[in-house]
């Protein structure tokens, strides 16, 4: 249980919960690339009526980041969260430049427990607190906000 991401009951609706598994991962920022999405924090969101909430994880790329990806991507997978379409994980870059092969080797292996992985570059105006704008955003942020509403689109 220590292990776990807590839930929290949400009664304000989203088409998408952007679910950050450590603090400082980016969700509230990702929280803007797609209509209707809200981050949930640190928490698993559960709908107070019962329906399927659309999760997507957020972690930073640093090692620590990766081993909380893992661990909730874990959880979810051993059934416990029924409430939850997990949608994929946003990997997040905690620094410029290549990642050293031990963190792309564990972000692989963390990526193989997801259904789909998305990354996402260093942003230093996100660093310096700029305000987010998708159509300057950087070509992976758009593809996400595309691919992540494609996702949760309701077919006809």
């Amino acid at each position: 249980m220590a292990d776990r991401l807590p839930r929290r009951d949400v009664n304000r609706p989203a088409t998408l919960w952007w679910l950050g598994v450590h603090g400082g991962a980016g969700e509230s920022t990702l929280a803007a690339t797609v209509a209707g999405s809200r981050s949930a924090g640190h928490a698993w969101p559960t709908a107070n009526d019962g329906s399927l909430s659309n999760v997507i994880l957020v972690a930073r790329s640093n090692a620590n980041g990766l081993a909380a990806a893992q661990r909730a991507a874990t959880e979810w997978a051993s059934g416990s969260l029924p409430m939850v379409r997990l949608l994929g994980l946003v990997i997040v870059a905690d620094s410029r430049g290549k990642l050293p092969k031990p963190l792309r080797d564990l972000a692989q292996v963390v990526s193989g427990g997801v259904p789909q992985v998305w990354q996402v570059p260093w942003v230093e105006d996100w660093r310096l607190g700029e305000p987010f704008d998708l159509d300057s955003a950087p070509k992976e942020v758009r593809v996400l906000a595309a691919s992540v509403t494609a996702l949760i689109a309701p077919t006809t």
